[in-house]
C-alpha cells in the first residue's frame, strides 16, 4: 500500500499552492513546520503577519506570493468563518438551479414523440417562453437524471 504524500493530499483538497516559489517569508524557506505548498497555511500566515506585525496588506500579500485581492478575500472569509473559511470551496452553482419544475415541465412537453432530445431547440424554447437561458447540456443532463429515477 502506497502512502499518499502531503502534496498529493493537498492537491486532492484543492489546497495545493500553485506558486510555492512566490512565498518569500523567511520562516517558509527553512525546512520545518511552515510549508509553502500548503495554501491554507500560507493564507493564514499572511493574515497573521499583517495583523500581528503591522505590515500593510499589499506588502503582506506580496511576501506570501499572493495578490491583494486574495488577501482581502482571505481576510473576509477568515472573519466570517474562522480557519475553515480559508479552506477551498467549490465554485459555481451547486445544482441545476435554473431547471425549476416549470422549466422541466416545458422540456418534457416538448420532447419529441420518441422521447428524443433536441437540447438546443429546447434551450431556445425555454429562453423564448420563460426568458431563462439554459445551456443545452444542462437540459441533456437533467433529462438523463430523470430517466434514471
Amino acid at each position: 500500500m502506497t502512502k499518499e504524500s502531503k502534496p498529493d493530499r493537498l492537491r486532492q483538497m484543492g489546497a495545493l499552492n500553485p506558486k510555492p516559489e512566490g512565498v518569500r517569508a523567511p520562516w517558509f524557506r527553512e525546512a520545518g513546520f511552515f510549508d509553502p505548498l500548503d495554501l491554507v497555511q500560507v493564507k493564514y500566515e499572511m493574515l497573521r503577519h499583517a495583523r500581528e506585525e503591522g505590515t500593510n496588506k499589499a506588502d503582506a500579500a506580496a511576501l506570501f506570493g499572493l495578490s491583494r485581492q486574495t488577501y482581502y478575500q482571505a481576510e473576509a472569509a477568515f472573519e466570517r468563518d474562522g480557519m475553515s473559511g480559508l479552506l477551498p470551496r467549490t465554485r459555481g452553482p451547486k445544482s441545476a438551479h435554473k431547471l425549476t419544475g416549470e422549466v422541466m415541465r416545458l422540456v418534457e412537453e416538448h420532447l419529441d414523440a420518441n422521447g428524443q432530445l433536441q437540447a438546443r431547440s429546447l434551450a431556445n424554447l425555454v429562453h423564448a417562453r420563460l426568458g431563462i437561458s439554459v445551456h443545452p447540456r444542462s437540459i441533456e443532463r437533467a433529462v438523463a437524471r430523470k430517466k434514471k429515477r
